[in-house]
């Protein structure tokens, strides 16, 4: 007897959009409603794990590599699957959401792979979701062009050839699609709706270019995460006829507990693993969340005092790239966020200088690649890229055996000679605010004060916000971190950008909204796992 048909899934509570049914066809949702049957039930447990996790850490205050899975660590036979060639050479890579003009700048950047983000990068409106799929498969057939309305500039795909490889980021385990839900009422989880709407209708397409299904898996916290992605996607290949082995995974490790499991996650997906990236603001977001309660020794300061060179972070980047070479897998650099000024030359200079010596230092540690926000720092980065690389396509051969990171190394937090001040308080209002006030009206990627913000910079902003008021940070000034504080900054912030866009911009936009959001995910007693959760509930379209 065969399987009965999976539950139908209904639209709910969402305007139709312009091409929609290009997307959301009856075979497309009866993949999803198949993902939906076979994987959600994992995902929820995996998430209760997480709580059960984090209750560990805060008993504990404390981290260790897994005993349970020394043997996969141990075992140096394993490697994961040799790179496909579009993927062979990743030494520059451009992040963005997938609106039509972001779809075709980031194809036309320069760099080789662009990852399209339906998630930090993007406010999950129905419009961008159902959107940013019609998008892409317009770029993979060639019908995607753009007119600026402002200026009247015209923007279309140079040759194929020229194009970036695509690698897809959909959203984390922890958010769910209010729009699709089962005949019980339950919300497909974002991821399956990203994934599988892409996969579905990319896949074969993918393959006729020459190329394939590519993903960037985010906020992952461990291998039995990474496992429920390699099962869902042994699944989809075969349940579309798509030969195993076709989607290739890069796995960010953001989280903290996740760096403690590379080698496990690489091993999970060692048969659709491409490699591992080094996510800098959700690293420090995750360093905070699960040690939030930990003592003074996890006090972070100032999120820009928290470069790459700090001990504990560089223990990660270190360990990342030893770990991704040993396992035949590439290494994959952080971000440079900058936004180049249009205005003020002497900016651009001083930034392109911190860029280029944060990506010189990448590529002489290691990494096979790195990450930028915009297409002017494409060339400082391969610059930096090529200068060691010359014509080979990665380092993978330079295994990195000089390293040796020990568990308490990667939370050595009060390595750091920096303290928390007031300035980095008033800096992480102002940008909490502009950017949730942004990701409101359905923007994920935001120029604040010529740097890329992000929901990761959000939630950096946030909970240090909270760690510092709980953990009852005196700054350099005398004053202390208090809600009465934050408080009395966030209102400062609240009346310097009516002065600075005027009271109609003020009141057409979501600014109260933002500020209440920011003061109710930095002061509750009770720590939000997510920005976007409570911000989502708020939303509209």
């Amino acid at each position: 007897m065969s399987a009965p048909a999976p539950s139908p899934l209904t639209i709910v509570d969402a305007e139709p959009l312009p091409r929609q049914e290009e997307v959301l066809t009856d075979a497309a949702l009866a993949f999803l409603a198949e993902l939906h049957r076979r994987f959600t039930p994992r995902r929820d447990e995996l998430l209760a794990r997480r709580a059960e996790r984090r209750a560990e850490i805060a008993r504990t205050s404390t981290l260790d590599f897994l005993p349970d899975t020394a043997a996969v660590r141990a075992d140096d036979s394993w490697k994961v699957a040799p790179a496909p060639a579009a993927l062979n050479d990743r030494r520059v890579e451009i992040t963005g959401p997938t609106d039509r003009k972001m779809t075709i700048n980031a194809l036309n950047s320069g760099a080789r792979v662009w990852l399209a983000d339906f998630e930090d990068a993007s406010a999950p409106t129905w419009e961008n979701v159902i959107l940013g799929q019609v998008n892409l498969i317009s770029a993979y057939t060639r019908s995607i062009d753009f007119t600026d309305e402002r200026t009247g500039k015209s923007y279309a795909l140079r040759p194929n050839e020229e194009l970036a490889t695509v690698v897809m980021r959909p959203r984390g385990w922890h958010l769910n699609e209010r729009h699709l839900v089962d005949a019980d009422g339950k919300a497909v989880p974002g991821a399956f709706v990203d994934f599988g709407l892409y996969f579905f209708h990319n896949a074969q397409r993918l393959l006729d270019l020459g190329k394939g299904p590519y993903f960037y898996l985010p906020k992952t916290e461990s291998h039995l995460e990474a496992r429920l992605w390699n099962d869902v996607f042994v699944f989809a290949q075969d349940h579309l006829g798509i030969p195993q082995g076709t989607v290739r995974a890069t796995v960010l490790i953001e989280t903290i507990t996740a760096a403690y499991e590379m080698e496990e996650i690489l091993y999970e997906l060692r048969d659709h693993a491409s490699g591992l990236n080094a996510g800098r603001w959700d690293y420090l977001f995750s360093i905070v969340k699960n040690f939030r309660d930990g003592g003074q020794r996890f006090v972070l300061p100032d999120r820009n005092a928290v470069t790459m060179t700090a001990p504990f972070m560089r223990a990660y980047t270190e360990l990342l790239v030893r770990t991704c070479h040993k396992r035949g897998a590439h290494a994959i650099g952080g971000m440079a966020a900058f936004i180049p000024s249009r205005k003020d030359a002497e900016v651009n200079k001083v930034a392109f200088e911190k860029v280029r010596a944060d990506k010189d230092r990448e590529a002489n540690d290691g990494f096979d690649g790195s990450w930028v926000a915009h297409p002017d720092l494409v060339p400082i980065a391969m610059e930096s890229f090529d200068r060691v690389l010359g014509d080979r396509p990665n380092q993978k051969d330079r295994l990195r055996e000089d390293v040796h990171v020990e568990a308490a190394d990667l939370i050595a937090i009060d390595s750091l000679d920096a303290k928390p001040t007031y300035n980095g308080l008033v800096n992480a209002v102002q940008v909490g605010i502009r950017y949730i006030e942004a990701w409101l009206r359905g923007l994920g990627a935001v120029a604040i004060f010529n740097l890329m913000e992000d929901a990761a910079t959000a939630e950096i902003s946030r909970s240090q916000i909270w760690q510092w008021i709980n953990a009852g940070v005196e700054f350099e000034n005398g004053d202390r971190a208090t809600p009465e504080l934050a408080r009395k900054v966030a209102a400062e912030e609240l009346d310097t950008i009516r002065k600075e866009i005027g009271e109609q911009a003020f009141a057409a936009g979501h600014w109260q909204e933002a500020h209440d959001l920011l003061l109710q995910v930095s002061l509750d007693a009770d720590y939000a796992d997510f920005l976007t959760l409570p911000a989502y509930e708020q939303l509209r379209g």
